[in-house]
């Protein structure tokens, strides 16, 4: 089962991701894309709270760029595990200022597809995604290409997802 799970900043869709994959009962794999560089104290507070949060049992990689890599390495073969990916946006930001820029951005988007697309692709996979589609078109080039790339990407990871749920001030609306 693939379950993209979508919402604004603060919308309560991690809790939602964190909360689906501790029901499965299986053991949890959580693949982290969030980097604090450049002294960044608040992404630092945002991924020490998520820390906290998560379950001492459950399993961590760290994945800023190559995320299909991680998925395979946290086994998404075996039925028995869950994967719970956050998040998508981040792993886009993080390939959009990479030095390879755009070539490794399609080579990655087009890797992950392809796994999550196997048949051989068995655990239960949830992934997390900052939905950036409801406010305007941005001014600056790199934000606009960043608004299109996961744009694309979600609605990529929503086709081949069994449920997608959109999370709002808390409150969860499945869409698929």
């Amino acid at each position: 089962m693939r379950t993209l799970i979508l919402g604004g900043v603060r919308s309560g869709k991690s809790a939602h991701a964190e909360a689906l994959a501790a029901a499965t009962g299986k053991p949890v794999c959580y693949i982290a894309t969030a980097d604090a560089h450049h002294n960044d104290a608040a992404m630092a507070a945002r991924i020490a709270a998520h820390q906290q949060r998560r379950p001492a049992d459950w399993t961590l990689l760290e994945a800023p760029l190559s995320l299909a890599a991680a998925l395979q390495q946290a086994g998404v073969a075996s039925v028995a595990q869950t994967v719970l990916v956050e998040c998508s946006g981040l792993w886009i930001t993080n390939l959009l200022l990479a030095d390879s820029g755009e070539a490794l951005l399609q080579r990655e988007v087009a890797a992950l597809l392809h796994l999550l697309a196997l048949p051989t692709t068995r655990a239960e996979i949830i992934i997390v995604g900052n939905e950036s589609s409801f406010g305007i078109t941005p001014l600056d080039p790199l934000s606009r290409r960043y608004a299109d790339r996961l744009g694309e990407l979600h609605q990529q990871l929503a086709a081949i997802s069994e449920r997608v749920d959109l999370v709002v001030a808390g409150l969860v609306v499945r869409l698929k």
